[in-house]
């Protein structure tokens, strides 16, 4: 070979309008037309999550509402099983006078109606915020009530936090404070 000579082979050319600049081969059009697809797959299945990860929130909103409206009712009635069923087995709860309860220790109380019962009661200012499988309840319940052979008359603020357990929500820790 001569000096300044090359003796390479020359390159096929495509038309510059049908290649990627980096002459693989691969038409623009396609590449195009990948990209687009494949970015308006990630954001439909973005949007899918969203609205499922919403649907979710919102069926978890609704269930720890109506639990809670519930836990009402069953103060006022006396309702041992609902909390059996309500309360996880390693359920904690502070009460407004500075006292912590076990579950046992609550069905022990709601046994003893006498020196245990509620006259009224009303909850306002509900807010519910679910994450996953966990939810947080706040809100101000005002009640007349005996508790622990003590007449408690008060408003408190109050907040139950929610796991949802083998598919089914259960209150595991609770507390309360007295509101001024």
């Amino acid at each position: 070979m001569a000096a300044g000579v090359d003796s390479r082979q020359p390159e096929t050319q495509l038309p510059v309008h049908f290649c990627d600049s980096n002459k693989k081969g691969i038409p623009m059009k396609i590449k195009a037309t990948v990209l687009l697809v494949s970015t308006a797959a990630v954001l439909l299945l973005a949007v899918g999550f969203v609205n499922t990860a919403r649907a979710a929130g919102d069926d978890a909103v609704a269930a720890v509402t109506k639990l809670e409206h519930d836990a009402v009712k069953a103060d006022l009635s006396g309702d041992k099983a609902f909390y059996v069923k309500l309360l996880a087995s390693d359920w904690t709860g502070g009460d407004s006078a500075g006292q912590w309860f076990t579950k046992e220790a609550m069905m022990k109380m709601m046994d003893d109606a006498k020196n245990n019962k509620f006259n009224s009661e009303k909850i306002s200012e509900l807010k519910v915020r679910a994450y996953g499988d966990t939810a947080v309840a706040t809100y101000k319940d005002t009640y007349d009530a005996v508790v622990q052979g003590e007449h408690r008359s008060r408003t408190v603020l109050s907040t139950d936090t929610f796991v949802k357990i083998g598919g089914v929500w259960k209150q595991v820790a609770s507390h309360s404070s007295q509101a001024k």
